[in-house]
């Protein structure tokens, strides 16, 4: 691991992989960066008329880096509940009183490799909630994933994410609360974090940059963003540029580098990169135990 930059409150660290780790390697995601990365507010004042957001690449290559798992996860272990806005969350308890983690699934949906994503936090001792911000829709082709992901309302996953925050901390009484997406979910994981000052740590892997310094200035949690530097649709220029917003809004923040491509760790991707996820997985445990515990 090499340190290319340490300062307060930037840490950036650059990971290098195998060459045969790489090319085992997962591109399945959602959504991603542009060449100048979109600086817009939580809700859009017309949530049907934008476009699917697809980064860097156009639509057909965006759907190219996804590939579902075909193999099934181990049997959930938790629960649905109802929230306070009406949707339907997946919640696995570690125990009343401890801390909590809201999950956000990627642009495949809550589907059962989110659900044990949640059960291994469960086990690793947070109170996890795995929100559906499709309505109860799981897509199992890119082009359904993509149709989804271009209809979530803004202002309604806002206040799916607000739901599950108030079910960890009043129904769990979790005393310290953190969020944690991949790729659609990372993007919902940064925005979280401006639209809740009380969460206590922000995860996101490969999600779509927010580089308005303004906007920023409401994050309140440390963050950790998690990056491959072969990703095609959020590439390392868009890195930079979060990076640079985050530092001058004042957000304490690590970013990790990876050579790697989009989505490497995907936990439903069919492009898993075993190496890499577990290295970035190490990280994101030391985080979230820092920052929750």
């Amino acid at each position: 691991m090499e340190h290319l930059a340490r300062t307060t409150p930037l840490s950036v660290r650059r990971l290098s992989l195998s060459a045969a780790a790489v090319l085992a390697s997962l591109v399945a995601g959602c959504a991603c960066t542009c060449d100048e990365p979109a600086s817009e507010p939580l809700a859009d004042a017309d949530p049907h008329a934008r476009e699917v957001w697809t980064g860097a690449i156009d639509e057909a290559s965006f759907k190219a880096l996804h590939e579902l798992r075909n193999d099934q996860a181990p049997p959930a272990l938790g629960k649905d509940v109802k929230l306070s806005d009406g949707s339907t969350a997946y919640v696995s308890e570690a125990g009343d009183g401890f801390p909590g983690i809201v999950v956000i699934h990627e642009w495949w949906g809550l589907n059962d490799h989110i659900r044990h994503w949640a059960d291994r936090l469960a086990a690793s001792g947070y109170n996890a909630i795995a929100v559906d911000l499709y309505g109860g829709e799981v897509a199992t082709t890119p082009d359904g994933a993509m149709n989804l992901m271009g209809s979530v309302d803004d202002l309604r996953a806002t206040e799916t994410l607000a739901a599950a925050a108030k079910y960890l901390t009043e129904q769990l009484h979790a005393p310290k609360y953190g969020s944690i997406g991949w790729c659609f979910g990372g993007g919902w994981s940064l925005r979280t974090a401006v639209a809740q000052p009380d969460l206590d740590a922000c995860v996101l892997f490969y999600g779509r940059p927010i580089t308005d310094a303004e906007l920023l200035k409401t994050v309140r949690a440390p963050l950790l963003g998690i990056f491959g530097d072969q990703d095609t649709s959020i590439p390392p220029s868009a890195v930079d540029a979060l990076d640079a917003a985050l530092t001058e809004a004042g957000v304490e923040h690590t970013i990790l580098r990876y050579d790697a491509p989009h989505a490497f760790a995907n936990p439903s991707s069919g492009r898993y990169v075993q190496s890499a996820a577990e290295a970035a997985w190490s990280e994101v445990q030391e985080f979230l135990a820092k920052e929750l515990r």
